[in-house]
Formats: C-alpha cells, sequence, structure tokens
C-alpha cells in the first residue's frame, strides 16, 4: 500500500514551457528601453533553445543572449538578478494541480518534493503555485547537496518521511533523472509524459495529472 507520494517539480507540477515563455516575454517589454534593437520575437526564441529545458542556468543562457544580441546597455547579471527576483510572477501549474494534492492530502497519504535546481529559486517557485502547504518535505538539491538521479537523494526522502521506499510512489517527466533513478531505489515509478521521450522503466504513465487518481496503488 502507498504510503506517500512525491513529486519533481519542473514540467510536473510546473508547465515550465508555458511559465519560462511568459517570463521572457515579460522581461523584454519591462527592459524594452534597453533591449528595443533586438528583435523581441528572435530574443524570446534565442533564450528558449539556450534554456534546454530548464537544463542550463541562466548565468550561461544570459552571458550568451548579452554577446549574440550585442546588449551593451544593461549587464547579463542585471538580467539574471531580473529572472530571480520576476519568474515567480508567471509560474504556471498544469491543470489540475491543487485539487489532486488535496484528493492525495485527503487519502492521508503524505507528499513531498525532491527537485534538481537552487535554493531558494526553486522553493518560491513552489509557494508561486501556492501548493507548499501540501507538502510534508521538500528535497531542493542546491540545499541537499546531493541530485537526481543520485539514489541518495530518494533515500533521503524515504528516511526523513519514515516510509518504506517501496511504500512511496514518485511521480516526474525525466526518464532517467526521475523514473529510472527513483525505481531503481525500489520506489514505485509514474512517468507524466511531456515529450516524445520514452520512459519503458516506469511503472505507470499517466499525461494529465488528474490520471494520477486513477492509477489502482493510489486508490487501495
Amino acid at each position: 500500500m502507498i504510503q506517500a507520494v512525491l513529486f519533481d517539480l519542473d514540467g510536473t507540477m510546473l508547465d515550465r514551457e508555458r511559465s519560462i515563455r511568459l517570463f521572457i516575454q515579460g522581461q523584454y517589454d519591462r527592459m524594452e528601453d534597453y533591449l528595443r534593437h533586438a528583435d523581441k520575437e528572435e530574443f524570446i526564441e534565442a533564450f528558449m533553445k539556450l534554456d534546454a529545458g530548464g537544463y542550463v542556468w541562466k548565468d550561461k543562457v544570459y552571458q550568451q543572449l548579452v554577446n549574440e544580441f550585442s546588449i551593451k546597455s544593461v549587464s547579463w547579471q542585471e538580467l539574471l538578478d531580473d529572472y530571480i527576483s520576476q519568474f515567480r510572477h508567471s509560474c504556471i501549474p498544469f491543470p489540475n494541480l491543487v485539487s489532486v494534492l488535496e484528493t492525495l492530502k485527503n487519502k492521508r497519504l503524505k507528499l513531498g518534493v525532491i527537485t534538481n535546481g537552487r535554493y531558494p529559486f526553486q522553493l518560491d517557485t513552489i509557494k508561486a503555485l501556492g501548493v507548499e502547504r501540501f507538502f510534508d518535505l521538500l528535497l531542493i538539491s542546491e540545499k541537499e547537496g546531493i541530485r537526481k538521479p543520485d539514489p541518495a537523494i530518494f533515500h533521503r526522502a524515504s528516511k526523513q518521511l519514515n516510509v518504506p521506499l517501496e511504500k512511496c510512489l514518485f511521480v516526474g517527466d525525466h526518464p532517467k533523472k526521475d523514473i529510472a533513478a527513483a525505481g531503481n531505489t525500489g520506489m514505485v515509478t509514474v512517468w507524466k509524459k511531456t515529450t516524445g521521450d520514452s520512459a519503458k522503466e516506469a511503472d505507470y504513465t499517466i499525461r494529465h495529472l488528474e490520471e494520477l487518481l486513477e492509477i489502482e496503488v493510489v486508490n487501495k
């Protein structure tokens, strides 16, 4: 019987593609006086490409953008600072996130988050989604000193929740860092399919968060 459900953040609870696009559009508008010589759509698409789905930290992204578009009137550090302080205002959850978490909580399941990323940036994102109150555990890689796919971070979650690994269910979108890594520790895995990738190791596959509630092991 499952006793705990753990979630990845980006691409699982946070609709990162829509959120980051909304943010960079807003950033361009806020800083148009400094960026107007760069075509807005070209700037946005260059950012999205360099961002690589969030796997490249923004210091490198902005340094490249400043060079590529010959930006002189604002520094890459100022653009990065704006990202760190303002991204939280552009966070878009996947549909039904809150209702799914409420339902799981009402089942008396323990809930947690295991996410790679910077601290407190990822914590601010969780707060921006309005879901911090649901979680018994938040593990953010920079704060923990370990990151997925290191099995130690999954073991740490199990220990802190006081729930055996085999009674934990992990929901994530990355086939290797989420699904294979969690599965190798003995956790039950649910792949939230958002790309054309394949996660054959997953115990279950969903496309929408509400489908999580239909999984047999969650309903027992």
